[in-house]
């Protein structure tokens, strides 16, 4: 179902709780909210939605990727961008990583380990801070 955003920045700046398999309506919703934005959004985090819980989606250019409790465990090669948000006005300066590697959870619940680097992993670093309550 395609649900509203969420640009309450109190609500944004808390940090998300972990995701169980009964979050998988989440993801649904996520998909549909994405596809529902994809001419101005190429990734969510749940608490865009409104939903507390650690779930992203992030486009990586053919599909879009529902991860749940994604974890960045290795990232190399700073650089300085500006960013926009869905759920904000304007854009902000940040610092990114070039690779990263995220552990996830996928929508069958089994454990995932890749690399992403470039625009993708940029997309997924921003949905992550949101996770984390940071707002660029």
């Amino acid at each position: 179902m395609v649900q509203k955003i969420v640009r309450d920045v109190f609500f944004l700046g808390q940090k998300s709780e972990p995701a169980t398999k009964q979050d998988f309506p989440v993801g649904q919703d996520l998909q549909d909210t994405l596809r529902a934005n994809q001419d101005r959004c190429v990734g969510m985090a749940a608490n865009m939605i409104g939903i507390r819980k650690r779930i992203i989606i992030v486009n990586i250019g053919f599909m879009n990727v529902v991860m749940y409790n994604p974890v960045i465990v290795h990232k190399d090669t700073s650089y300085q961008t500006e960013e926009g948000c869905l759920s904000l006005e304007g854009v902000r300066k940040t610092t990114r990583y070039q690779n990263i590697e995220v552990e996830y959870f996928d929508a069958a619940w089994k454990k995932q380990r890749k690399k992403y680097s470039g625009w993708t992993a940029q997309i997924i670093q921003h949905e992550i801070d949101h996770l984390e309550g940071i707002i660029i």
